[in-house]
């Protein structure tokens, strides 16, 4: 009876994954999911990053068995951070994509598309939390002005923390 099994699995249709692809694939969804981005990102990453050859739209879509509109954001998503690009494929019509595999480019990618524009929207923010500030007089006022205080801190640390990590890479 085992040995059925085995020759089931063997006959599993192409898009089946191996125990290497899965456990990179795994990797990546645990890392994405860290970053608060969708889990089909890390699965298509990690695909891609683990594929010895380029991927078509149609291929990641079969191997991973994931929606057109899960492999259409998730490509649009790590194109856009610099994470995977489009290569040319003599004879082919359709695109193929590579995974970025240089930490650099990956971090600048996602320091640029990700945490500067939330940066940026964050220095707005504050000064719009410290104008509904109440005024010295009324209870708790100055626990309130301490915690606005603090997040500005923080806020300015990470603006600080950010250039050093893109130093740190190049």
């Amino acid at each position: 009876m085992p040995q059925t099994q085995l020759i089931l699995e063997s006959d599993a249709s192409e898009s089946s994954l191996t125990a290497l692809e899965t456990g990179v694939i795994d990797l990546f969804v645990n890392g994405v999911r860290v970053l608060g981005l969708p889990k089909s990102i890390g699965e298509i990453y990690g695909l891609l990053y683990i594929s010895p050859e380029p991927l078509s739209f149609d291929e990641i879509l079969s191997r991973l068995q994931i929606s057109k509109g899960s492999t259409s954001q998730g490509l649009k998503i790590l194109r856009s951070l610099g994470a995977v690009r489009a290569v040319y494929v003599a004879g082919a019509r359709r695109d193929y994509f590579v995974a970025e595999t240089e930490l650099k480019k990956l971090v600048g990618g996602f320091i640029r598309e990700e945490l500067s524009p939330h940066l940026d929207s964050g220095t707005e923010r504050l000064e719009s939390i410290q104008s509904h500030l109440p005024d010295a007089s009324e209870p708790d006022a100055q626990f309130f002005k301490d915690r606005v205080g603090k997040l500005g801190t923080w806020h300015k640390r990470t603006e600080l923390l950010l250039p050093i990590i893109r130093k740190f890479l190049t």
